[in-house]
């Protein structure tokens, strides 16, 4: 099933953007761990919007976990999180059922599902579902800080502007969890300045920007992972493409490194400390699928969000005619600042598979 991820811990995403409530299952965590519910709640307040630069639609994002935690430890059974759906203006998507809107789920959804589709606010389609995706997410973000291995990202630009990059041969559960204490997880205070201006002069243009999102997985040891179909790589980038607006991704020096010479891309080995290390990391952390030891890295592209108030083109599904569309209702200009914890989250779902 689409909405379903994991061969070892089990993730199933359930509900949709305006369904009464939407949620996660994550089932194959072990029994006796404990759980933070008080870290979960912070965790998901990182994705709610911000003020002047997201939707004006306010979800508290408060998860019941109905099953699977009892006295604060896992026992074994699937734990199972609901997260109620309110704030909900289903009428502003009234005149969208038959007039897909340009680069949403729209069109698509409705020759797949014979026009039964929820246009309600794109359905299962929605960046709505990331938040049973942060759910998720953080209780295996929690089971893998236990085992020493830790997540954290950062806008790494947004429109034109870039933030400072992660150093990718050190990087320290400090540094990430110093993002994490921003109100906004960039690195420079004078890049997010810049960023917001962005974003404001977009939404005052009745327009919208997108960007890229930095992030960092440390603590994998060597050997960590598979081969072929179930590599690293592989099952992280699986995980990210479940958030909606994420168009591309790469690992290490990604596309920039394919303009190299093999003398200038390729990581010599080095001994520091007694431990076997890459003198740079430009591999990110992966080798033939597995863990190098050295920080995963990757970055992903994040698009500009489609609903837009300045007049577009479309064509009506049923009569044939083309027509002329502005897309109203609450959306956000830009979703890379919030889209950060989205990112985490799924790459701790990834990694928790394959580490458990």
């Amino acid at each position: 099933m689409s909405c379903s991820t994991g061969k070892n811990i089990v993730v199933t995403i359930f509900g949709q953007s305006h369904s009464q409530a939407i949620g996660a299952v994550i089932d194959g965590v072990p029994s006796g761990i404990e759980i933070d519910e008080a870290a979960i709640a912070d965790f998901m307040k990182r994705r709610t919007a911000k003020d002047g630069l997201s939707t004006a639609r306010h979800e508290a994002d408060w998860v019941n976990i109905v099953s699977g935690i009892v006295d604060g430890k896992t026992c074994g059974a699937p734990i199972c999180g609901i997260i109620e759906n309110g704030d909900i203006n289903s009428s502003d998507y009234d005149g969208y059922k038959t007039l897909p809107r340009p680069s949403h789920s729209d069109f698509a959804a409705f020759y797949k599902h014979n026009g039964f589709n929820d246009i309600r606010g794109g359905g299962n389609s929605s960046g709505r579902m990331t938040a049973a995706l942060c759910f998720a997410g953080a209780v295996c973000i929690q089971l893998l800080e236990k085992k020493g291995i830790f997540i954290g990202a950062h806008a790494s630009s947004i429109h034109n502007i870039d933030d400072e990059s992660f150093d990718s041969a050190d990087i320290t559960a400090n540094v990430l969890n110093g993002i994490k204490a921003k109100e906004y997880p960039v690195i420079s205070d004078d890049a997010l300045e810049k960023m917001k201006k962005a974003i404001a002069e977009a939404k005052a243009d009745k327009d919208s920007v997108g960007g890229v999102i930095e992030c960092a997985v440390i603590g994998l040891e060597a050997g960590t992972g598979e081969p072929i179909f179930d590599g690293i790589e592989n099952k992280i980038s699986s995980a990210v493409f479940a958030i909606p607006a994420i168009k591309g991704i790469e690992f290490g020096s990604g596309f920039g490194g394919s303009s190299k010479y093999g003398s200038e891309n390729n990581d010599d080995f080095i001994k520091r400390d007694g431990r076997i290390i890459t003198a740079k990391n430009d591999h990110g952390g992966v080798l033939g699928g597995m863990a190098s030891g050295m920080p995963v890295i990757f970055r992903c592209a994040v698009k500009p969000v489609p609903s837009i108030e300045k007049v577009q083109h479309s064509v009506d599904l049923i009569s044939g005619e083309e027509k002329e569309i502005t897309i109203g209702g609450r959306h956000d200009p830009c979703i890379v600042l919030r889209a950060v914890p989205c990112v985490e989250a799924a790459a701790a779902i990834a990694v928790a598979d394959i580490v458990f």
